[in-house]
C-alpha cells in the first residue's frame, strides 16, 4: 500500500513537472490585446488541437515516465556459487574451501551481471527521456502554431 501511495505521489509530481515543462518553454504574448479570459480559452482550445495534431498528450507522456521499473532478478549469486563450490570441493575432499571459493566467484559474477543490467537500464532510461523530449517538442510546435494563428506572439 505504501509503495502504491508513493507511485501515485511520484506520478502526480512528474505529471505537473512534465505538463509545465511542455508549456514552460513557450512565452505567449497577447499581441492583439486579448483579455486574460480569452487567453485562457485560447490556450485550452489550442492544447486540445495540439494534442490532436501532434498525437502527443503531455499528461500521458508524464504517466509513461513514471512506469514502475521491472524486477531486478538474479538474486543470490553468492549462495548459488557457494553451493556449487561446496559440491566441487566435496569431490576433491575440501568442501569448505570449495564453498568459500564458490561464494566469492558467485558474488563476483552477480556483481558483474548487476552492473551490466544497471548500465542497460541507464541507457534505456536515457533513450526514453530523449523520446519524451522529442514528443514534447512536437506538442510545443503544434501549440505554438495554434496560438500564433490566434494572434499571439509565441517564443
Amino acid at each position: 500500500m505504501w509503495k502504491n501511495a508513493c507511485r501515485v505521489l511520484a506520478a502526480a509530481v512528474l505529471l505537473i513537472g512534465v505538463k509545465s515543462a511542455a508549456a514552460q518553454d513557450l512565452y505567449v504574448y497577447p499581441a492583439r490585446g486579448q483579455s486574460d479570459a480569452q487567453t485562457a480559452r485560447d490556450k485550452e482550445e489550442c492544447h486540445d488541437w495540439a494534442v490532436k495534431q501532434s498525437g502527443v498528450d503531455p499528461a500521458q507522456v508524464a504517466e509513461a515516465a513514471v512506469a514502475p521499473p521491472k524486477g531486478q532478478g538474479g538474486e543470490g549469486g553468492g549462495l548459488s556459487g557457494g553451493a556449487l563450490g561446496a559440491a566441487r570441493g566435496a569431490i576433491s575432499g575440501d568442501a569448505g574451501a570449495g564453498a568459500m571459493q564458490g561464494v566469492g566467484i558467485g558474488r563476483l559474477i552477480h556483481a558483474l551481471r548487476a552492473r551490466r543490467k544497471m548500465e542497460e537500464q541507464q541507457t534505456a532510461a536515457a533513450q526514453a527521456q530523449q523520446e519524451r523530449q522529442a514528443q514534447l517538442q512536437k506538442y510545443d510546435r503544434a501549440l505554438g502554431a495554434c496560438l500564433t494563428g490566434r494572434g499571439y506572439t509565441v517564443q
